[in-house]
């Protein structure tokens, strides 16, 4: 007797977290209330997880309400990050939502006395033969979703969802058109006090003595903190708090500070550091052709800042030995972890409760001014305390995305086809998060009387994505290839997880030289890549990017044309785009061409939306972004110092979605940054004739590639 097969396992969200309860709540007023693990950071995964949940539950998307993230009630699913929460919590979602549902149907069978087969749902009213009818809320009481999930429960099938897979209004947006309170910035707490911290501005220094006698004399200071080297004021106002804090630092002594590298010298200094080294993949043939001659490339990316339109800020209020904290963290648990070590308290006494933020994409300073407010509102007594960087803290004290020396050789025979590839990469860690080590990740962890030391970042493993290996491994078939990572074992500039981590810079440099091999051999850019890719999703994004632009345009001068195509991660989104540049006087992208297969895309104007801003972000990234510092202190301190894209720059930006509902969806937030920032580097030799392979391409970076290729 042969026997049944496995039931399929549970997603990994749900395995983590398999009480019903946990995810879904039926609330009297004929509402479903959804609670994810997942945070909303502008990318509208809150809207894509009620579409979700709508469908399965056959309920309209109005009557569904999305709960913030907290400790306090909601499933652990780790951190938001990483392009993972449609992959994560909406196939966690999706099946809890189609076994509530079962559970619903099996209990309104029994009530009306009709078999569950004949029964329909709609909008929550459950209908069957004869006009009987009951509704989700009515059963509500004798459905009870205390159990875990089995791994029986089956979702609808494609052809049967009604909401997701359609364009639906994004329903964070009405509350920031309308500017009701809706990010942490805008929702003060009933009596609240707040606060500002005092940092140096050399790198490294550390506070030896303090003067407090003038900070008391400021009207309103209601208390200034001191715990070693880490320092702060509690006031009854804004202003108040930026007064005392003014007068806090003149009476300031700071020790030396530590030397920061030179930043006209990022390849030397990374490449100088001792490493902790790792093949992360090789490939090898029996017999491989001779190579002719070999290409020797070295690609530079900078430090890149989060550069969030709005500083950090939290809320925190003390009660006894248990404190509440609210955050735009992307990790309320894993904040959580970091807060109890810090404090020494129990996790279970401490609730950090998420609420929005002016977005960051990446570990920015939201865990850090987290701390910030529980270590100052313990002198607050009881009052909640409300703390927010300002532009100068963020620009120089929040972690930023790790800069990258990467070289390439490729072996080329006789006629420039690649026989082999060797791609080495020298780069801080890409990630710091809290919550992943037995020392905490916070800045004022490292401030405080006992401090830690600064956490050394890490590379997440290659079986996660990879951190500045992320993207290095082609996904072109070539014949042979051996990929390196040397993680630097020292950190003068604070590194951690911004959007793509190494994946922008790997694929900047991989897509870049193929397009000059593709050079050396006169083929056309878009037909080389095809030839060497396999996977039939790559060739149609490729494809269609390229249809779309109506590639390639005849010659004009001053105008430039350029691709890039990569895998994000080499698991999730595929993305090609097709860059056209104007480069007269500065570079200027005019548009940009996208396609994109995300599988199954839950909301495509959210898809549409997320590759949009991608591609402008990186846009900003190669034209513009650079951390700036001298040898003692971060400079790019404001948005002179470190400009971004403005309005009247943001190209054109078009995007097909490939269509691929059969397949299971996967993020679409960091598809396009790599590929972008290809076809831009591409297009510019396309343009002008010169190859600029250390980011940003600014104009004073042209000249200087015109001057070596002379």
């Amino acid at each position: 007797m042969s026997s049944a097969p496995p039931a399929p396992p549970l997603p990994v969200s749900l395995a983590a977290n398999p009480k019903l309860s946990s995810w879904v709540k039926l609330n009297g007023d004929g509402r479903v209330a959804i609670s994810p693990g997942k945070v909303e950071i502008g990318q509208g995964i809150v809207t894509a997880l009620a579409q979700i949940a709508a469908d399965e539950l056959d309920v309209d998307i109005g009557r569904i309400e999305m709960i913030r993230a907290s400790t306090a009630a909601s499933p652990n699913e780790g951190v938001t990050s990483g392009s993972l929460s449609v992959q994560q919590s909406g196939r966690a979602l999706r099946q809890v939502c189609a076994e509530v549902r079962q559970r619903f149907l099996t209990a309104a069978s029994e009530r009306l006395g009709v078999d569950a087969s004949l029964l329909e749902i709609d909008d929550g009213t459950i209908s069957g033969p004869g006009n009987v009818r009951t509704s989700y809320w009515e059963l509500a009481g004798d459905v009870s979703l205390d159990h875990d999930a089995i791994s029986g429960a089956t979702a609808k099938i494609v052809a049967k969802r009604t909401v997701a897979g359609h364009s639906v209004q994004r329903v964070d947006i009405p509350d920031k058109v309308f500017a009701r309170p809706r990010f942490i910035h805008d929702c003060p707490l009933p009596d609240l006090l707040h606060g500002r911290v005092l940092r140096p501005d050399i790198s490294g220094a550390r506070l030896i003595a303090l003067d407090e006698t003038a900070t008391r004399a400021v009207p309103g200071i209601v208390a200034i903190v001191r715990d070693g080297g880490f320092s702060g004021v509690v006031a009854d106002s804004e202003a108040a708090a930026e007064a005392a804090l003014k007068a806090l630092r003149k009476g300031a002594t700071w020790s030396a500070g530590e030397p920061l590298p030179d930043e006209d010298d990022l390849a030397g200094f990374l490449k100088s550091q001792p490493v902790e080294t790792t093949i992360i993949d090789t490939r090898a043939v029996a017999a491989t052709d001779k190579a002719a001659h070999t290409l020797r490339r070295q690609y530079i990316r900078p430090y890149i800042a989060h550069a969030s339109i709005a500083p950090s800020c939290a809320m925190a209020q003390w009660d006894g030995d248990r404190v509440h904290v609210w955050t735009h963290s992307q990790g309320v648990y894993l904040l959580r972890a970091d807060l109890a070590i810090v404090l020494k308290l129990p996790a279970e006494n401490i609730v950090v409760e998420h609420m929005e933020g002016a977005g960051c994409y990446g570990h920015n300073a939201a865990d850090d001014v987290a701390l910030d407010a529980v270590l100052l509102a313990k002198a607050a007594g009881g009052r909640p305390v409300r703390v927010q960087w300002s532009r100068h803290d963020e620009m120089s004290h929040a972690p930023f995305g790790a800069a990258m020396a990467i070289e390439i050789e490729a072996d080329l025979d006789a006629d420039n086809e690649i026989v082999g590839w060797r791609h080495a990469i020298w780069s801080n860690g890409h990630a710091a998060r809290p919550g992943r080590a037995a020392q905490p990740a916070l800045l004022a962890a490292t401030e405080i009387a006992n401090p830690w030391p600064r956490m050394i970042s890490t590379n997440p493993p290659a079986t996660n994505g990879g951190g500045g290996d992320r993207n290095s491994v082609p996904l072109y078939d070539l014949k042979a290839w051996t990929i390196t990572s040397h993680r630097l074992l020292t950190m003068p500039v604070r590194t951690s997880a911004l959007r793509t981590l190494g994946g922008q810079g790997n694929v900047f440099a991989i897509e870049s030289l193929l397009d000059e091999i593709a050079a050396l051999r006169g083929e056309d850019p878009i037909a080389f890549r095809l030839r060497h890719l396999r996977d039939e999703r790559a060739k149609d994004v490729v494809r269609a990017a390229a249809r779309r632009a109506q590639w390639k345009p005849q010659k004009q001068a001053g105008i430039g044309h350029g691709v890039g195509f990569a895998r994000y991660k080499n698991t999730g989104a595929y993305c090609a785009a097709i860059a056209e540049i104007e480069g007269t006087d500065d570079i200027r992208v005019k548009r940009l061409t996208l396609a994109v297969d995300v599988g199954e895309a839950i909301n495509p104007d959210g898809v549409i939306n997320q590759i949009e801003g991608g591609a402008i972000q990186a846009t900003s990234w190669v034209l513009k972004e650079r951390v700036r510092f001298d040898r003692t202190r971060i400079t790019s301190t404001s948005w002179t110092d470190y400009p971004i894209l403005t309005f009247s720059e943001v190209p054109m930006v078009d995007v097909e979605i490939v269509q691929r509902p059969e397949i299971e969806p996967v993020g679409a937030g960091e598809a396009a940054h790599g590929p972008v920032t290809a076809a831009i580097a591409n297009a510019v030799y396309d343009c002008l004739g010169v190859r600029v392979r250390d980011l940003p391409i600014t104009r004073d970076k042209i000249i200087a590639a015109m001057e070596l290729a002379s």
